[in-house]
C-alpha cells in the first residue's frame, strides 16, 4: 500500500510517498480504509528525529501520522464492536505504543491508505462530516477533553487559554465554554473574532504582555491558566494561589514549575495515549462534534505526495485549522 514516510530524520523534505506492506485486521481489531489523514505539531517530533532512539534497530521508512478518517474495510475475527464494513469512522493512531519494561514500540503511524487499529481505537464519524473534517478531531479532541478532565473546574470559574486560535486552544475553548466558564483567550487582532465565536468570553492581546493582560482584569489571577502555545512558566503569574496550570509538550525549565508549590499551584501535564482505546472518551468527542459543540478547522486539503508541504508550512506559523492529506 502507499503510504507517506522518511527514511531519515530531518527537514519536510525527507517526507516521500513510500510502498509498505499492507496490513489485515487480526482479533479484536478493524482495518480503516484511510481517506484522510490530519498533519499534527508532534507528527514533526517523529519526522526530526525526537524518537531516533527509540527506533533504533527498526527498518525505514518510519511513517507520522496521528489522526485518521475513513471507512471501515475489515472487522477481525473475534472481535467485539458494533461497528461494520462500509462505517464511516475515525481514530486516534499512536505511532509508539508503550511496552510493559517501559520503552516504547513502534507500530507506525496514520499516513497510510490502510490503518489496523484495535476496535475500542475506533467511532463513527459524527453525522454529516466528511472525512477530512472527522479526521481533525480526535488527536486534538481528546487531548483538549483529557486536560479539561483533569482539570475538574465548576461552572463560573475563570479559565484562561494561551494559544486558544489553534486547534486545540480552540477545541478547549469551546469544552469550557460549553461547560460554563468563563473564559479569557488571547489572541492577535486578526484572530479576536474567532476566538469569540468559539466561546471566549474575554479576549486579550496576544504576547509577551498576555500576563499583566490578565492581571488587569483579575488581580488575584485565575482559576487555571492552559498554556496551548507553549508560552512556559511566566505565565504561572497569571494564576491565582491555589489555582492550576496546565501545559502542553514543554521541557522542564529548571525552578519554573516546581518553585510554584510555594503558592499551591497545581501543574498538569496531560499525556494524550492516557485516553488511546478509550472508546467513551472518543465517542463523547464524536458526540460534542455532532452536536456543534466542537468545530473542525480545516486549513488545506491536500494529496497525501504534498506532505511535506504541509510540513513545512505547519512549521511556517500562523496556520488556523489543520492541513489534513488525502490517500
Amino acid at each position: 500500500m502507499k503510504a507517506v514516510g522518511l527514511h531519515k530524520f530531518g527537514g519536510p523534505e525527507v517526507l516521500r510517498v513510500v510502498d509498505v506492506p499492507e496490513p489485515h485486521a487480526g482479533p479484536g481489531q478493524v482495518r480503516i480504509r484511510v481517506h484522510a489523514a490530519a498533519v499534527n505539531p508532534a507528527d514533526m517530533l517523529l519526522r526530526g528525529g525526537t524518537w531516533a532512539l527509540e527506533l533504533e534497530g527498526v527498518p525505514a521508512p518510519y511513517v507520522p501520522g496521528m489522526d485518521v478518517a475513513g471507512v471501515v474495510d475489515e472487522v477481525g475475527p473475534d472481535t467485539d464492536t458494533g461497528l461494520r464494513v462500509g462505517d464511516p469512522v475515525m481514530a486516534m493512531l499512536m505511532p509508539f505504543l508503550p511496552a510493559d519494561d517501559g520503552t516504547v514500540a513502534y507500530r507506525g503511524g496514520g499516513y497510510v491508505q490502510y490503518a489496523v487499529l484495535p476496535a475500542s481505537s475506533v467511532v463513527r464519524a459524527p453525522d454529516g462530516f466528511g472525512h477530512e473534517a472527522a479526521a481533525t478531531l480526535p488527536m486534538n479532541g481528546l487531548t483538549a477533553l483529557l486536560a479539561f478532565d483533569q482539570l475538574g473546574l465548576p461552572p463560573g470559574s475563570t479559565l484562561a487559554v494561551i494559544g486558544a486560535a489553534g486547534a486545540l486552544g480552540g477545541y478547549l475553548v469551546q469544552l469550557a465554554a460549553h461547560a460554563g466558564l468563563t473564559v479569557i483567550a488571547d489572541a492577535a487582532p486578526a484572530d479576536e473574532q474567532l476566538v469569540r465565536e468559539l466561546g471566549a468570553t474575554e479576549v486579550v492581546p496576544r504576547g509577551r504582555g498576555v500576563v499583566d493582560s490578565i492581571r488587569a482584569r483579575y488581580p488575584e489571577g485565575v482559576d487555571a491558566v492552559a498554556d496551548v502555545a507553549l508560552f512556559g512558566p511566566r505565565l504561572l503569574d497569571a494564576v491565582r494561589h491555589g489555582g492550576t496550570f496546565i501545559r502542553f509538550r514543554q521541557a522542564e525549565e529548571p525552578g519554573g514549575y516546581t518553585a510554584e508549590s510555594t503558592r499551591g499551584i497545581r501543574v498538569l501535564s496531560p499525556f494524550v495515549p492516557e485516553y488511546d482505546g478509550r472508546t467513551d472518551k472518543l465517542d463523547e468527542i464524536r458526540r460534542l462534534a455532532g452536536a456543534g459543540v466542537l468545530t473542525p478547522r480545516i486549513a488545506e486539503v491536500m494529496p497525501a505526495g504534498q506532505a511535506s508541504d504541509a510540513h513545512r508550512r505547519l512549521e511556517a506559523g500562523g496556520v488556523r485549522g489543520r492541513f489534513v492529506l488525502t490517500f
